[in-house]
């Protein structure tokens, strides 16, 4: 008895559950979490995962909605999308709500987002004299790549404490306690380059 050939879909399929898994981890989401945001059974999210199982549609939708991607970026990667990400300075927009929701006398611009594909993402801020990141910086895996170009910082990571002036970079784990303010009298402009694990 002959094995049938394989069709041209099946590399779609067997790419998913590797999609999925590298989705998930980089958000940093066990296979639970996401069971719970996306509303579908951690043994079914596993066997994707895996490859045991074909999705359907809908189960790829509510993943999908959950990892905060398209089906398109869990099944194929979309005709003609570029490899690399191009932003214009006039096209920046804010940095993402998560990156320091309790931030104090600081203005943002986001010069790179983290989506399925690539990992990183970045931030460029001025900090105010007085401002700060707040006591709720958000505890998520991954690391942050500070890089300080006018002023100055004072940047607590784990009990640590760093002043990081022009020039100075600070990389550091994001799963640890982290803060930083401006205790100088002069605005401070710096960089905080994301990476997700």
């Amino acid at each position: 008895m002959t094995q049938p050939s394989q069709g041209p879909w099946e590399p779609i399929v067997d790419a998913i559950g590797p999609r999925v898994r590298e989705a998930r981890q980089r958000l940093g989401l066990s296979l639970q979490q996401l069971a719970v945001r996306a509303d579908v059974s951690a043994a079914a999210v596993h066997k994707v995962e895996r490859g045991d199982m074909v999705p359907t549609i809908t189960t790829l939708l509510k993943l999908s909605g959950a990892l905060g991607t398209t089906v398109a970026s869990l099944v194929d990667e979309l005709p003609g999308e570029p490899v690399a990400r191009y932003v214009r300075a006039g096209a920046r927009g804010k940095a993402p709500k998560e990156w320091a929701p309790a931030a104090l006398g600081v203005t943002t611009e986001g010069i790179a987002e983290a989506d399925a594909t690539l990992r990183a993402g970045g931030v460029m801020a001025v900090v105010e004299p007085g401002g700060e990141s707040g006591d709720t910086r958000p505890r998520r895996p991954g690391e942050e790549l500070l890089l300080v170009l006018e002023g100055a910082l004072r940047v607590e990571v784990a009990g640590e404490r760093y002043d990081v002036e022009p020039g100075d970079t600070l990389h550091y784990p994001t799963d640890r306690g982290h803060r930083w303010s401006n205790e100088g009298d002069e605005p401070a402009r710096a960089v905080w380059v994301t990476i997700r694990a």
